[in-house]
This record gives C-alpha cells, sequence and structure tokens, in this order.
C-alpha cells in the first residue's frame, strides 16, 4: 500500500487534522507545514474509503488504476520516502527521544516495516540519505526536506 491508498485508509481529514497537530505542537517549523491538498480534499469531503472518494475512488464499480510499472521512478519515489522517514528516526536518536533499540522496534512493529529506520539509514548509506535529502530541499526550496544535523555527521 503507498502513501496516498494509506491516507484513503486512514481518511484524508484524519491524515491532515494529525499533520495540522504536529505543526501546532511544533511551533509551526515549515518541516512540518500540512499539505494544502490535503486541506481542499478535507474541504471537499473526499475524506478517502469513508466517504468514497479520496486519492482513489472507492464507489460501487469503480475500477482502481494500475499502477505504474517503472522501476527507475519507484526507486526515486522509495528513496525520497525512505529519507525523510530516516531523518526523523535520526532526529529523534539526536534528541533522545527514544534509544536506537526503541527506535528501531516502534517501526517494525508499530508500523510493521521489515527493518527499522536506522538500520535502513545504515544500509542504504546515510550519505545517499543525505544526498537524497539535500537534492530535494535544492529542487523544491521546502523545509520538509531539512535534515537532521545528526544525518550530515553521520
Amino acid at each position: 500500500m503507498g502513501p496516498f491508498e494509506l491516507m484513503d485508509l486512514i481518511g484524508v481529514d484524519v491524515n491532515f487534522a494529525v499533520t495540522t497537530t504536529v505543526y501546532k505542537d511544533y511551533f509551526y517549523d515549515p518541516k512540518y507545514k500540512p499539505s494544502l491538498l490535503q486541506q481542499r480534499m478535507s474541504e471537499a469531503k473526499l475524506h478517502g474509503r469513508k466517504t468514497g472518494k479520496g486519492f482513489y475512488d472507492y464507489s460501487e464499480g469503480a475500477v482502481k488504476p494500475e499502477a505504474q510499472k517503472d522501476d527507475a521512478l519507484y526507486q526515486q519515489i522509495f528513496l525520497r520516502i525512505i529519507s525523510m522517514l530516516i531523518n526523523e528516526a535520526v532526529e529523534a536518536k539526536r534528541l533522545g527521544v527514544a534509544n536506537d533499540e526503541d527506535i528501531e522496534l516502534a517501526m517494525q512493529k508499530g508500523v510493521n516495516y521489515p527493518k527499522g529506520l536506522l538500520s535502513w539509514g545504515k544500509e542504504i548509506g546515510y550519505s545517499k540519505i543525505s544526498g537524497t535529502l539535500q537534492s530535494l530541499y535544492e529542487e523544491y526550496q521546502e523545509e520538509r526536506y531539512r535534515q537532521s544535523p545528526l544525518l550530515r555527521k553521520l
């Protein structure tokens, strides 16, 4: 399940509310700015499965679009998502939110990831993760791609 299907499952409105809360609780740090698209979809009552339409159409007889088969695009999307997640895990470590073992366990048991994010970061290479985030920041000029200082050191 990709991120858009997951948002439809959770509810676009719920996901937007959670994102808004995180943004407020982090003192409006631009890194956590909510998505304008989620806001507009919430306002339009396009909440996902519970309303029958979100990023996908869940109405009777609707056909789910077939995913594009493009390995290069898949790798690009995967690296973008995993880099952002690893960055947050590294930042949690830097801030002392939890120790390495607890961060790994939370991701494996809490969200059923096949491995912890710190392990994934070591496997992919922290320099590759850092380079990916730097490229995204340069391309989009969005604070959401801002790196943890610890990631840069790793």
